[in-house]
């Protein structure tokens, strides 16, 4: 009988509690989608016709969107309160602009994305400021910038090309969802294809290991902290191409908390070192069947926003258990 030796020794048997949380870390996210599913089927009227299913995905493609970029700076180990405020700024920027054409006014509004991005990223990756202090300048600062831009009102967008983009479909599916889809796909294969994915993850995993190891940290969470700004100001775009409208006081209110409870709940933890893409899209679609559940039935969205904290304590709680970090 030969020896064991570590390579070939098998791990000692988890104990079962363990186990569970593991499970639902990784699978609760779309059990609960398939519970939530099958209880509105039974108790809510018209929930699979196609305009109500229409309706819930262009709802939360936004979501996705910005989720997806806040899942990469988690991945570090890092959050981005400024998601919101980017898409307050990417919204007030295009009647700016629009004068010059709806590309130039795409444009400068995905440009001032990239610009948050650039001043999160050097403050974190540069200055050495923690992630949260980092981003909540620029949570505060960013729209009260977009304010500012557009004088502290509501206006009308008429461009039948913007407007295009919230309305119009490829193949039956609405535009928003196509995009969000399409940005998922790129998403998982950099995270899971790439050099600058396999870095993230490790930084994440340890930044002093990767420091020593020769990673360009510096650069990597720098390209982070601008795809997250990018892909805010492009939910931005679209929500106000559905909306109709620039509306910096409100739109994107609240977004870093749902893009944050989407990454979490899709079992990328909060310490880093690891990034599910798919998790993320189903806790974003997650959210969105809880509000959009509560409200068919005439519960106030504050009931959503309760139930949303409810469930990020969960999957945090699931989480540490089930990585024992």
């Amino acid at each position: 009988m030969s020896d064991i030796t570590a390579d070939t020794a098998v791990a000692p048997p988890r104990p079962a509690g363990a186990r569970t949380l593991a499970w639902l870390q990784n699978y609760g996210v779309y059990a609960a989608i398939a519970a939530l599913i099958v209880v509105n089927i039974a108790i809510t009227p018209h929930f699979l016709s196609t305009e109500n299913l229409r309706t819930q995905l262009v709802q939360v493609a936004p979501v996705v969107i910005v989720s997806l970029g806040m899942a990469l700076v988690i991945g570090t180990e890092g959050v981005d309160l400024s998601v919101g405020s980017v898409m307050a700024l990417a919204t007030a920027l295009i009647p700016l602009y629009l004068g010059y054409g709806v590309g130039a006014a795409i444009l400068v509004a995905l440009v001032g994305g990239v610009a948050v991005g650039l001043v999160n990223g050097s403050l974190v990756a540069f200055v050495n400021v923690q992630p949260i202090v980092a981003t909540l300048c620029l949570f505060v600062g960013g729209r009260g910038l977009a304010l500012v831009l557009a004088g502290g009102r509501l206006k009308d967008v008429q461009n039948g090309t913007l407007l295009d983009l919230g309305s119009s479909s490829v193949a039956g599916i609405p535009l928003p969802v196509v995009v969000a889809g399409v940005l998922t796909v790129l998403m998982a294969g950099v995270v899971r294809r790439t050099t600058f994915g396999r870095q993230l993850v490790a930084i994440g995993g340890n930044r002093t290991a990767s420091v020593l190891s020769g990673l360009p940290v510096r650069r990597v969470l720098l390209l982070v902290y601008v795809l997250s700004g990018l892909l805010a100001a492009v939910a931005g775009v679209l929500a106000t191409a559905r909306l109709q409208a620039s509306d910096p006081s409100s739109l994107g209110l609240l977004m870093e908390l749902s893009a944050i409870t989407a990454v979490v709940v899709g079992g990328t933890p909060l310490t880093g070192g690891r990034v599910r893409v798919l998790g993320t899209v189903a806790g974003a679609l997650l959210i969105q069947l809880v509000r959009a559940t509560l409200i068919k039935h005439n519960l106030p969205d504050s009931v959503a926003q309760m139930v949303q904290a409810v469930i990020i304590l969960g999957a945090v709680y699931a989480a540490r258990g089930g990585t024992g970090r």
